[in-house]
C-alpha cells in the first residue's frame, strides 16, 4: 500500500508542475519565485528516496527525488516553451560528464550490490539534468545578477540556524540545515568568495549589504571549527584580493581591507579559545584513519581496471573484503568509513582512468572561466568580472579540500558545484553572443 509521501508526490509531479508551468509563464514573479526555489532548495533539501537504505554507509542510500528536481523539472518546461526565441543547447562540458558516467556506469561490473551503484547513478542524473537547466536559465549577467539577490536571502538563512546551533543548542561543531559541518565550509566558501569579489569590484555595491553577507558567510565556516575549511577559505580570499588589487587599484578596496583586516582579528579572538581547544584536542587518530583509509582505496583502484564497484566502497572496506585488513578495528563488527578524499574515492570505484577523466572534467570548467576573466578585462561587459574572480578563488578551495574531505559527493554541494559550471559556460555562450553582435553591427 502507497505512503501518504509517495501519493503527495506524484499528485505535486502530474498535477501540480503543470499547474506551476502555466503560472510561471504567466506571471513573472512565479518564475523568478521558482528561481530561487531552484537555488534554496540546493541548501535546505527537501527529498523523497525511493528504496531508502539508511544503514549503508556511502555517497547515496536510496533513489531520491527532492524539491530541487521538481522545481528544476517546471523550469525545464518554462525554457521549453520559449525554445522559438531562446534556443535549447547542450551546456559546454558535457561530453566530459557523459564520459564520466559511462565508466561510472561500466564499474557496475564489479560491484557486489547493484543497487547501491544505480543510487549514485541516479544522482548524478539529476545532477547533470539540473545542470543543463540552469545554463538554459541564464541569458544574460542580470540573470546571474538576480541569483546573487537569492544567495543572500539563503546566507541569511542559513547563518540564522547556525547562530541557533552554537548559541542556543551548545553545539560544538556547528553544520546549519546540511548534514555535516564539512558540506556547510563548502557551500558557503562558494558564496562568501561571491560576496566578496561583489564588495570589491562593484563600484556600486552596497557596501554594508555585502559587508555583513561576506561576514555571515565568514562566521558560519569559522562555526564549523573545521581546520582545513578555514584554510582553504582563507586560499579563496587571498586569491580573490590579489586578482581585485590586480585588476584596478582604489581607496575604496584599500577601506575594504582595513575593514576585513579589523573584522576579522576581531571574529577571531572571539573564537580563538573555541579553535584552540578544537585544534588541541583532535585526535590523531583521525589522520591515521585517513591515511590507512587511503591505502586501501589504492587497494581497491589496483585490484580491478574498472573499479569495484560505483558506491561500494562502504561495503568493500570491511570483512570478508581483503583491501582494508591492514586497518586496525576495536572488534569484528566494527564498520570501516568512506576514504576521505573525493579522488581516491572516484578512482577506487571506478578506475584510475575515471579518475583521469573527473579531474579533466573539473579543470575544463576551471580554465574555461580563467578564460571568461580574461576576456572581460575590457569590453562593455568588465563590470561583470567580479564572476570569474570568484570562482576562481572558490573552485581553487573546492577543488583542495576536496583533497582532504569527500564531501563535493554531498548531494548539496554537487548541485552547487554544477550551479557554478552552468554559470561559467553561459558566461562564455553571453561573451560569444555578444561577440557575433558586435560583428553583425
Amino acid at each position: 500500500m502507497f505512503e501518504l509521501k509517495y501519493i503527495i508526490f506524484f499528485i505535486v509531479l502530474f498535477i501540480g508542475v503543470p499547474i506551476a508551468v502555466v503560472f510561471a509563464k504567466r506571471f513573472d514573479f512565479v518564475e523568478k519565485s521558482l528561481w530561487f526555489l531552484l537555488l534554496f532548495f540546493t541548501a535546505k533539501t527537501e527529498d523523497i528516496n525511493f528504496f531508502s537504505m539508511e544503514t549503508y554507509r556511502g555517497t547515496a542510500r536510496g533513489f531520491e527525488i527532492g524539491l530541487v528536481d521538481i522545481t528544476a523539472i517546471i523550469l525545464f518546461f518554462v525554457i521549453y516553451s520559449r525554445r522559438d526565441k531562446f534556443p535549447i543547447t547542450i551546456p559546454a562540458g558535457s561530453s566530459l560528464y557523459f564520459i564520466y558516467f559511462a565508466f561510472s556506469f561500466i564499474s557496475i561490473i564489479n560491484s557486489d550490490v547493484y543497487i547501491y551503484s544505480f543510487f549514485e547513478l541516479w544522482k548524478m542524473i539529476r545532477m547533470y539534468f539540473y545542470f543543463f537547466v540552469v545554463y538554459n536559465l541564464v541569458r544574460s549577467f542580470d540573470d546571474i545578477e538576480q541569483f546573487l539577490k537569492f544567495m543572500l536571502i539563503i546566507v541569511g538563512f542559513i547563518t540564522f540556524m547556525v547562530l541557533k546551533q552554537k548559541y542556543l543548542e551548545g553545539m560544538f561543531q556547528t553544520r546549519g540545515p546540511f548534514p555535516h559541518q564539512n558540506s556547510l565550509v563548502m557551500y558557503m566558501i562558494v558564496y562568501g568568495s561571491i560576496f566578496l569579489s561583489y564588495l570589491l569590484n562593484v563600484k556600486n555595491a552596497k557596501l554594508y549589504v555585502w559587508l555583513l553577507a561576506f561576514g555571515a558567510a565568514s562566521v558560519d565556516i569559522i562555526s564549523t571549527l573545521s581546520r582545513g575549511g578555514m584554510a582553504v577559505f582563507s586560499i579563496s580570499i587571498f586569491i580573490i584580493f590579489l586578482l581585485s588589487y590586480r585588476n584596478k587599484f582604489t581607496l575604496k578596496k584599500l577601506g575594504i581591507t582595513l575593514v576585513f583586516l579589523i573584522g576579522a582579528t576581531g571574529i577571531l579572538y572571539k573564537a580563538s579559545d573555541t579553535i584552540i581547544e578544537r585544534v588541541q584536542t583532535a585526535p590523531e587518530e583521525s589522520l591515521n584513519v585517513r591515511v590507512v583509509l587511503a591505502q586501501a582505496a589504492q587497494n581497491m583502484a589496483n585490484d580491478k581496471t574498472f573499479g569495484i564497484g560505483l558506491n561500494n566502497f562502504g561495503l568493500k572496506i570491511n570483512p570478508p573484503y581483503s583491501y582494508g585488513e591492514h586497518i586496525e578495528r576495536k572488534d569484528s563488527d566494527e564498520k570501516g568509513g568512506l576514504v576521505e578524499t573525493v579522488y581516491l574515492m572516484v578512482a577506487a570505484e571506478t578506475g584510475w582512468h575515471n579518475l583521469l577523466v573527473f579531474i579533466s572534467f573539473l579543470l575544463f570548467f576551471y580554465f574555461k572561466n580563467i578564460k571568461n576573466y580574461l576576456a572581460l578585462k575590457k569590453g562593455k561587459y568588465k563590470k561583470y568580472r567580479y564572476l570569474p574572480m570568484a570562482f576562481i578563488g572558490c573552485l581553487t578551495s573546492i577543488y583542495l579540500q576536496s583533497t582532504m574531505e569527500w564531501v563535493l559527493k554531498q548531494t548539496n554541494n554537487f548541485y552547487q558545484l554544477m550551479f557554478i559550471f552552468a554559470l561559467i559556460v553561459a558566461i562564455t555562450r553571453i561573451l560569444q553572443k555578444g561577440k557575433e553582435h558586435g560583428k553583425s553591427k
